[in-house]
C-alpha cells in the first residue's frame, strides 16, 4: 500500500512510502507505523486516516493497492 504523511509525521517518516507488509485494518497500520519509528507513537495515536480520500475508522480493512493519507490534527490561528 501507499502512504503519505502529512505535517508532523514528516519529521518521523518520509513524505511517500510503500508498505509491503500484510496490513489488514488501519489498526495494524497504526501499529506498524509505530514499530517502524516507535517516536512517533503519541502522534500517530492521535492521527486520523483516510483511504482513498475517504476518512476511515481503525477497524476498516485496508485492500492491497489502496493509497493511505496519515493526517495528525491540525491546528489553526
Amino acid at each position: 500500500m501507499n502512504i503519505e504523511v502529512f505535517a508532523v509525521l514528516k519529521t518521523y517518516f518520509d513524505k511517500k512510502f510503500q508498505i509491503e507488509d500484510e496490513v489488514t485494518t488501519i489498526c495494524d497500520l497504526r501499529r506498524k507505523l509505530a514499530n517502524i519509528n516507535p517516536a512517533a507513537i503519541s502522534y500517530l495515536a492521535i492521527c486520523r486516516f483516510a483511504v482513498n480520500e475517504i476518512f476511515v475508522e481503525d477497524d476498516f480493512e485496508i485492500r492491497p493497492g489502496s493509497m493511505v493519507f496519515v493526517l495528525p490534527p491540525s491546528s489553526g490561528g
